[in-house]
């Protein structure tokens, strides 16, 4: 009699925990969950981008489980805007972030940051990583730090940036290379050459193109550590293969170093080797 109770608690046990997740939000993950989303349970691996031939099953699912969970929501928007469907996806993410979704608040602020799908709006994109990084979404903060170290600006709070991107930096390759080019350049504290290298370093490893570029610059000048011009250029040559543009002006800056130029110093030619 005990072993058939007890058949028949498990039986009944197996309806709830399948209820804890509906079969629409398992199936939204498994074709439209992001990776980076902090929402996603650690057994769900997520896409980097969604298949095309997955879009139409990721708007389908994703929309059933939108109204209650807010993950499906940001997935739904990642969906549609697989589907080039941007004021949908605009929509959805605003929707999310409304609900507290960090990683739809990140969408939201990377549409307003470059005017994709919404009059562009750096105030606007600011203050919704600002929320994503105080939420400790770690594209919030590095998003956060990249609006100021674009162009030389720097964060409303360059201190409380570094901070933030401390945090983000154990775990996030952007992070550890937006931190590195704040510690590099003094912004929101003492200027560490020798920091900003291990972080560059790290990040470098993970194949970040804007660290594998600075690698170089620090390698060939000896910043933070010792001067290899060899490993500079092997540092160069794999951000340049994955389109840093710093990093191919270095290469022939490497291979043409000496500038021949007339009386007024305007260049004429370069020696190349």
């Amino acid at each position: 009699m005990r072993i058939h109770l007890f058949a028949v608690l498990v039986a009944l046990a197996v309806p709830v925990a399948a209820h804890a997740q509906s079969a629409d939000l398992v199936l939204c993950d498994r074709v439209a969950a992001d990776p980076s989303d902090p929402d996603k349970p650690a057994d769900v691996k997520g896409v980097s981008e969604i298949a095309a031939s997955d879009v139409a099953t990721a708007i389908k699912f994703c929309k059933q489980a939108a109204s209650s969970s807010r993950r499906a929501m940001f997935a739904l928007g990642r969906a549609y805007a697989a589907n080039r469907q941007t004021a949908e996806a605009i929509a959805a993410w605003r929707k999310a972030a409304d609900k507290g979704s960090s990683a739809a608040m990140v969408e939201l602020g990377v549409a307003y940051g470059t005017g994709s799908g919404v009059a562009r709006d750096e105030p606007q994109a600011r203050k919704l990583f600002e929320k994503a990084a105080q939420a400790g979404n770690p594209r919030g903060v590095s998003n956060l730090a990249a609006l100021g170290n674009a162009g030389g600006g720097m964060p409303a709070d360059p201190a409380q940036a570094r901070t933030l991107l401390g945090k983000a930096a154990e775990t996030n390759a952007e992070a550890q290379y937006q931190l590195g080019l704040m510690l590099a350049n003094g912004n929101g504290g003492e200027k560490d050459d020798v920091a900003a290298r291990a972080l560059f370093e790290k990040a470098a490893a993970q194949n970040h193109p804007g660290a594998l570029e600075r690698m170089g610059a620090f390698a060939e000048g000896g910043r933070g550590g010792p001067k290899d011009k060899d490993a500079a250029k092997a540092y160069y040559e794999r951000a340049a293969a994955l389109g840093d543009e710093d990093a191919k002006k270095a290469l022939e800056r490497l291979r043409c170093p000496y500038a021949i130029k007339d009386k007024q110093g305007k260049l004429v030619t370069t020696l190349c080797f």
